[in-house]
C-alpha cells in the first residue's frame, strides 16, 4: 500500500512568505516541534531517503517553511523548529509570525505532526502550538520521539502522561533508529493524505 507514497519524493521549494506557496495547490501535511526533535530524522526515514531533509545536531537550524513534493498528489512540509533559547527575542516573534501565518487561512492544510521528545514530554510551548492548532480548527497528531533512548516503562508512562495532558488516546510513538511506529505513520500518511496506488 505505502510502495508507491515512497518511491517519489523530492525537495521543492523553501519560503519564508506564505504567498510564495508553490503551485499548483495540493493537500499539505506539516511537521512540527520543538528545535531537535527530530523532524528531518522522521522525514528522511519515512520515505527511506538518508539525505532528504537535512539533519543538524544544532537546535533551530530550519529556519524556513521546506516543502518536498509527494507522489505528485500532496505537499510535506517541514516547519522550522520552536522553543531553542539562544535564538533572540526577534527571531522568536518572526517564527511566531510566520508559523501563524502558515496555520491560517491555509485551506490545503490537511493534518499536522506535531512532535515531542519522548524523553521530556509536553511542554508549555507544545501546548501553546496545539492551542494554535485547536483555533484553526486543524487536524493534528501528536508523535513521541526518540523512543529508543528510553526503555518501554518509562515510554508507557510518559504516553500516559501526554494521554490524560491532551485528552485524547491516539498517541503514536516514532524512532528514525530502529523504526518504531514508522508503518503506523505511513498508514497514517496514506489514509489522512487519501493516497492510491
Amino acid at each position: 500500500m505505502a510502495q508507491s507514497f515512497l518511491s517519489n519524493v523530492s525537495f521543492l521549494k523553501s519560503i519564508t512568505n506564505i504567498k510564495d506557496k508553490p503551485t499548483p495547490k495540493l493537500p499539505e501535511l506539516a511537521v512540527v516541534g520543538r528545535s531537535n526533535v527530530g523532524k528531518s530524522s522522521l522525514i528522511n526515514s519515512i520515505f527511506n531517503q538518508k539525505k532528504l531533509a537535512k539533519i543538524s545536531s544544532t537546535p533551530g537550524k530550519t529556519r524556513l517553511i521546506n516543502y518536498f513534493l509527494v507522489n505528485n498528489k500532496f505537499y510535506f512540509v517541514d516547519l522550522p523548529g520552536y522553543g531553542f533559547a539562544r535564538v533572540s527575542k526577534q527571531d522568536t516573534e518572526k517564527w511566531k509570525k510566520m508559523i501563524e501565518n502558515y496555520l491560517k487561512d491555509n485551506s490545503e492544510l490537511r493534518l499536522v505532526l506535531l512532535l515531542v521528545d519522548s524523553r521530556r514530554g509536553i511542554m508549555q510551548i507544545d501546548i501553546t502550538t496545539m492551542d494554535w492548532l485547536s483555533y484553526y480548527q486543524i487536524n493534528y497528531k501528536i508523535v513521541l520521539t526518540k523512543v529508543d533512548k528510553i526503555s518501554n516503562n518509562e515510554l508507557s508512562k510518559t504516553k500516559s502522561k501526554v494521554i490524560e495532558q491532551i485528552e485524547d488516546e491516539n498517541v503514536m510513538v516514532f524512532s528514525s533508529k530502529n523504526g518504531k511506529g514508522r508503518n503506523e505513520l505511513i498508514n497514517l500518511l496514506n489514509y489522512e493524505m487519501n493516497l492510491k496506488n
